[in-house]
Order: C-alpha cells, then structure tokens, then sequence
C-alpha cells in the first residue's frame, strides 16, 4: 500500500486534558475528509532537527472517524523530549503543521467475534477512544470488550467522565480503569491482575483443566507493560497471535 503523501494541517484547538497532556485538534484544509481506521496514527514533521528520521513523531489519533477533516491527537509532555517540547511550547491555534497519514495496522478485528482486551498506559488511551466510539456510532455487533486504563492518578485518568458514560451506555462495554499510586473508589494497583481474574473466572473446566473463553487483547503503552502483559497472557493459555500492541514511546 503506498504511503499517503505529506500534507499541511492547521491547528484549530488546543485543550488541556491533564495537567502534562494536552488535546490537539487538527484540521486538513485540502481535504474534505480525513478517513482513517480506528487504531491508525499519523507522522508528523517537526522542525526539531536537520536529519527528516530524528523530525518524525508518531501518534495514535484519538478521535473517531466523523466524515470530516478533523482529528483529534492526545499528547502528554515528555521530559526531555524534543517533539513534545516543540507541540508544547511553539505550536498555537492557528499554526501548520505537517504530516503523514493515516498510518498503521493496529485495528480492530473485523468482525468483532471474541472478547476484547483493550490493555493500555498514559496516551495509550488514544486509539482505544476511537475504537469504542466507532463501535457506538456504528452498532457494531460484539462481544465483552474490556477497556483497561493503568495510570497513577486520578489525575492522570483521560476522558475518565466521557470513556464512563460511554460504557454505561452500550451493553457488554466493561470500562475498568486502575490506578497504581493512588486510593480511590475504583481498582488500584496494575493492570495485569484485571485480566487475569477476569479471563480466569470466564473460563470454563474442560477434564479438570481450565479452558479460556476466545479473546483478543490489544495492547498500547509502555514498553515495560507491554512485554508484561504478553507474557502473562501467554501464561494464561493464549496464543500469541491473538496480541496485537502499539508501542509508546
């Protein structure tokens, strides 16, 4: 597939979504639609170095596909880190920026025929947002699916409020938030043992041995949870076929 060519995007809104991440709304004027896949990220190029591969940053759009030429990208402010530095400190409402999209096959399964572990830290969040509402606006039939969102504080919860209401709302949508350096009045700790007890207690007793009910698992984040949790749900008895990841940082 040829890769879609560099285009020129204008900023049209910037809101703070937690106190070191940032909601950017970027629209392609030449466009008059910007279709991408839910899980797909887009390249931008930033004026932060000579050589083009040390200017390229890549990031999962967080919105839905809506018919228009606007998307939504979710960045949190690395220490030390050039590319957000820059989108921090010298981009504004009204600024162009340039880039290269959509990219990427971390998409849904199609047709959604067994549970879905969606398994995420931080801005991993993004293309899971954009996952679930492309299954509400769309009724997309499905099964369980499990939207897993490891963080430190409550602060640190993205679109906590919106990602709650939506899973109220549509049955079999689990949203299950954990946080690891705060008490509060939902799970605490890591992600991992989420999954775990939720495939351990959904399987069923085959000859004595437990049989794990068909699952996906997506998995987007830090490298250190990622190789964790692969681990792990291999341990469960999944192949590794059925993980599919989206590395962050």
């Amino acid at each position: 597939m040829a890769l879609e060519p560099w285009r020129t995007g204008k900023l049209i809104k910037i809101e703070q979504q937690a106190p070191a991440t940032r909601r950017f709304f970027i629209q392609i004027p030449e466009l008059e639609v910007f279709d991408f896949k839910p899980g797909q990220f887009v390249t931008l190029d930033l004026p932060i170095h000579e050589k083009p591969n040390k200017r390229w940053r890549s990031y999962s759009i967080a919105s839905c596909p809506d018919g228009t030429n606007v998307f939504e990208l979710c960045i949190v402010l690395l220490d030390g880190g050039a590319g957000t530095h820059y989108l921090f400190n010298e981009i504004n409402v009204g600024s162009e920026i340039t880039l290269r999209g959509p990219v990427g096959v971390f998409t849904m399964p199609d047709p959604l025929e067994k549970d879905l572990f969606l398994i995420c830290t931080g801005t991993g969040i993004a293309p899971f947002r954009s996952m679930l509402h492309f299954i509400k606006n769309n009724n997309v039939p499905h099964q369980n699916i499990y939207l897993l969102f490891g963080c430190r504080t409550k602060t640190d919860l993205l679109y906590y409020d919106e990602l709650k209401a939506l899973s109220d709302s549509m049955p079999n949508i689990h949203y299950l938030p954990t946080l690891s350096r705060e008490q509060w009045e939902g799970n605490t700790g890591y992600v991992h043992s989420i999954y775990e007890d939720i495939c351990k207690a959904n399987a069923t007793n085959v000859d004595g041995q437990p049989k794990m009910r068909p699952a996906d698992f997506y998995l987007c984040g830090w490298k250190n949870m990622i190789d964790e949790a692969k681990q792990r749900i291999q341990n469960l008895g999944y192949d590794r076929k059925s993980i599919h990841q989206e590395l962050y940082g």
